[in-house]
């Protein structure tokens, strides 16, 4: 939508002259600009929250099989200590 250089702004294929701005137009260009960083900031935490949400569902995978594992490996144990 909008692509700044140096003293000049690109507005759907226009060129303006920042200059040429009225103060609330360049107002409105600093709120799309805070905007555009805000939400490369939350695409950032949700990349963020999304790998340590598949963190925690790994570890509730890892505790729940984890009875069962070492019942396993004891049953293991137990068969391997009653065949010597």
């Amino acid at each position: 939508m909008t692509e700044e250089t140096k003293n000049n702004i690109n507005i759907d294929g226009a060129d303006y002259a920042m200059d040429d701005l009225t103060p609330e137009q360049q107002k409105i260009l600093t709120h799309i600009a805070d905007l555009n960083t805000k939400i490369q900031n939350v695409n950032f935490q949700i990349e963020q929250l999304r790998v340590a949400q598949s963190a925690f569902k790994n570890l509730l995978k890892n505790s729940l099989n984890a009875p069962v594992e070492e019942a396993q490996a004891a049953a293991d144990t137990a068969k391997a200590e009653s065949e010597k």
